[in-house]
């Protein structure tokens, strides 16, 4: 079974991950980039919804198990490479030429919460799952297109808060905060943002400009900010 589903519905269609804990390693980041193609590439669809088949968890963030090896080991090309993919994984989100998303079908830790925050919307489980940035207990630093990124979705004094504690917001919590627009059973989360996206039946080219503008200080901060933090090999902080 492929790691990335796609399913067409009228005017939506909603990319389901399929990749365990859906951890960003390479492979899955080209899966997921060749996916938002192939939905594009049909000009019938108009909104994306992205979510997980995992009962419990929506993305558990960086395959730590391909990453820290090679850090380790100072094979740090690969390494470069990797967070210049993820980025484009980001930025190919926040600038899609439709209305987008996420579905946050259970935990979204880390770099997934960070992915959730590309999205124009996102929906979230109320019966389980948080949302949590646990990279201060990781000694992993943010890179300022991630600050710029959660910053979209997540308002600044609460950001603070979960960046420098790693705060686990449930569903509820993330609604209360506008993080997320709606939360839903388990049982209707799918086809609840489904109606939604299909709310946004637009025309593409100005969703795409809007969003363009929009996103052009952050996409200076993926593109140019993040540059020598990548290059520098510096990805932890000292203990």
């Amino acid at each position: 079974m492929p790691d990335v589903n796609i399913t067409c519905r009228g005017t939506v269609a909603v990319v389901t991950m399929n990749q365990g804990e859906n951890r960003f390693h390479p492979a899955f980041i080209e899966n997921l980039l060749a996916a938002m193609d192939r939905v594009e590439a049909d000009t019938s669809i108009r909104a994306l919804v992205v979510t997980s088949i995992h009962e419990k968890v929506f993305s558990n963030g960086l395959d730590l198990d391909w990453l820290a090896p090679r850090i380790q080991r100072e094979d740090l090309q690969p390494v470069k490479a990797f967070f210049y993919r993820l980025n484009d994984l980001f930025r190919r989100i926040l600038t899609y030429p439709m209305v987008t998303f996420a579905a946050i079908s259970g935990h979204a830790f880390g770099a997934g919460a960070i992915f959730s925050c590309a999205f124009d919307f996102r929906t979230m489980r109320e019966d389980r799952g948080f949302f949590c940035l646990p990279e201060v207990d990781l000694g992993i630093p943010f890179l300022p297109g991630m600050n710029a990124l959660l910053e979209r979705a997540v308002p600044r004094h609460k950001l603070t808060e979960m960046q420098l504690s790693g705060l686990r917001l449930t569903g509820a919590e993330c609604l209360d905060h506008h993080i997320v627009s709606a939360v839903f059973s388990a049982e209707t989360l799918l086809e609840q943002t489904r109606a939604l996206a299909e709310s946004f039946n637009k025309k593409r080219a100005a969703v795409a400009e809007i969003k363009r503008r929009a996103a052009a200080p952050i996409v200076r901060a993926l593109d140019l900010d993040d540059v020598p933090y990548i290059e520098s090999g510096d990805y932890h902080l000292p203990a």
